[in-house]
């Protein structure tokens, strides 16, 4: 997915959408907002995920610069993601849009 278009009259909501239209990106982003996320956690926790749909999500929102994705070089090598500071400028929105 590519950069979405900016202007003057998008609304940060209606950004917030469409970054976050496709299966997984709702729920990945939130369990972003409590800490890093590791892949092997996610397939657990996102209910009904499989690795193909959760790894295309994790790449669209790290391309999108909402998520900042780690390589932790430490034995056993593992990857996590975390918020970027594009991602979390979104953090009002997205709790605006759970209250609704």
């Amino acid at each position: 997915m590519g950069e979405i278009q900016k202007s003057d009259t998008v609304c940060p909501a209606e950004e917030l959408l469409k970054i976050l239209s496709g299966k997984w990106k709702p729920q990945l982003f939130r369990l972003a907002l409590d800490g890093p996320l590791r892949f092997n956690s996610l397939l657990r926790q996102v209910e009904g995920s499989n690795k193909q749909s959760l790894a295309m999500a994790l790449k669209e929102l790290v391309e999108e610069g909402y998520l900042d994705k780690v390589i932790i070089k430490a034995k056993p090598l593992h990857i996590e993601y975390t918020l970027s500071a594009r991602g979390r400028t979104l953090i009002p929105v997205f709790k605006q849009l759970e209250i609704l």
